[in-house]
């Protein structure tokens, strides 16, 4: 569920703050909707690639809290995004190989804090998402990051496969977590690296896996079949640091 204090009601209100440069996360707009306003509201959004969900009136009343929503409501990030270029000059300047956590899938935000918490003690140079089908960075985030969010960089991005592509061409290895993987003890991840975690229901998307150059398999004994997400990026990151560390 969105954080109510990243909310931005009406039609003036939701354009300023996309042309200002805000980092809006999704608009809501009334289906069926076609007068010039919103229109132009619908151009700034795919301009800028944001997600328009179209919802009934009804819907919009409910997320309301003004009652003057105009057929409009959006969502936009409770902290500013980083840039992946960024992340790389981190780990330049820190004289580290770059290590990335990439998420997929992953629309919880108390993972997604709990990651970003882990992303910053195992000393990860930056978090990865993508724009669609995923939380950005509200409030509830921030909140379960417990203040991580503000030393670590996340950067959100239009395609994930993209994104790899273009840091494999820089010297990344990408690993994603499965279950059907090598057992991750067994695999070298001690070079630039980037962790791929999906969700517990969906696991990795098909394209993104395709393009992991490991996949790990982190061993389970118990009579479940699944770990939390959050909790299989700390597993995972933390074999990377290991193995970091006994270089």
């Amino acid at each position: 569920m969105e954080n109510q204090e990243m909310k931005i009601e009406g039609r003036n209100a939701v354009l300023e703050a996309m042309r200002s440069g805000k980092a809006v996360d999704r608009l809501y707009v009334l289906d069926g909707c076609q007068d010039g306003p919103v229109g132009t509201i619908k151009r700034e959004a795919r301009k800028r690639d944001i997600p328009v969900k179209y919802v009934t009136r009804e819907r919009l009343d409910q997320m309301s809290e003004t009652g003057k929503h105009q057929g409009v409501i959006a969502f936009a990030a409770a902290y500013e995004y980083a840039r992946v270029e960024d992340m790389l000059s981190l780990a330049e300047e820190k004289g580290e190989a770059p290590f990335f956590i990439l998420l997929d899938n992953i629309e919880d935000p108390h993972n997604l804090g709990a990651i970003i918490r882990t992303a910053n003690l195992a000393g990860a140079h930056g978090v990865i998402i993508p724009k669609d089908r995923a939380v950005g960075l509200t409030a509830a985030v921030a909140r379960t990051s417990a203040g991580a969010l503000n030393y670590t960089p996340v950067a959100r991005v239009t395609n994930l496969v993209k994104t790899m592509d273009e840091l494999k061409k820089k010297g990344m290895w990408f690993v994603c977590a499965d279950m059907d993987g090598t057992r991750m003890y067994d695999l070298d991840l001690t070079g630039p690296m980037g962790v791929v975690i999906g969700s517990e229901g969906q696991g990795v998307g098909r394209l993104v896996r395709e393009n992991c150059d490991f996949v790990a398999s982190i061993p389970m004994k118990g009579n479940i079949d699944s770990l939390n997400a959050s909790v299989a990026a700390g597993v995972l990151a933390y074999e990377i640091v290991r193995q970091r560390l006994g270089k």
